[in-house]
């Protein structure tokens, strides 16, 4: 997380964007690719309403981040309200790997507070004091590590062939929408990969009785 914080408060000022707007941009916002997607159109010349919408596309995943999470999450709307600010891939992927509710919930916020802090502190270093080193991102790897971080996210999933499905396909409709659509646009629809694990997915309930057979 570290990593991509620096490299995210570096492409900040490379933007134009200030010390202290960067800084507040990850104090309020809190979500790695939508922030590098806004900062990339702002660089990039596009208006501030561009740079909106490609960040909430990014976001739209969180809706599903939310329903996966929302049974370990319960209390008042406040304390949603202000669990929901840590709603990102890292918290969903290892609160949602564990089984009891209480641990998930757990897992979430111990997770979520913990690269909260660190996206912070990163951002600020990056803006604050390597602003001029925007040559240090490809030089020690940084941007490698970004991808890197999100394959080490899935790997435990493809254990199951209908999550290995699911990944599959999404991967292959993204990147074969990349070099055509909108930034966020390719990994909204990516989502669809989904049906791929569904529709494999063997059913919980009984299994049919076959003809001939007797029941215990």
């Amino acid at each position: 997380m570290m990593p991509f914080g620096v490299a995210f408060g570096i492409a900040s000022t490379e933007a134009g964007l200030a010390v202290w707007q960067a800084s507040a941009y990850s104090l309020l916002v809190f979500t790695g690719s939508a922030q590098f997607a806004a900062v990339g159109v702002i660089g990039d010349g596009g208006s501030a309403v561009s740079a909106i919408a490609a960040g909430v596309l990014l976001n739209v995943r969180s809706l599903a981040f939310g329903v996966v999470m929302a049974s370990a999450l319960q209390g008042p709307w406040w304390k949603r309200a202000l669990w929901s600010q840590l709603m990102i891939d890292e918290t969903t992927a290892l609160g949602s790997a564990q089984s009891d509710l209480k641990l998930r919930r757990y897992a979430y916020l111990f997770t979520g507070v913990v690269l909260f802090v660190a996206w912070n502190l990163s951002t600020l270093v990056g803006a604050a004091a390597l602003s001029s080193s925007g040559d240090l991102v490809t030089t020690w790897g940084i941007d490698a590590a970004i991808p890197a971080v999100f394959l080490a996210l899935l790997w435990p999933r493809l254990s199951d062939p209908g999550q290995r499905r699911s990944a599959l396909v999404g991967g292959a409709i993204a990147v074969a929408l990349l070099p055509i659509a909108p930034p966020g646009v390719p990994i909204l629809v990516a989502g669809l990969g989904v049906v791929a694990g569904w529709r494999s997915a063997p059913s919980d309930g009984p299994r049919p009785v076959e003809a001939g057979e007797r029941v215990a």
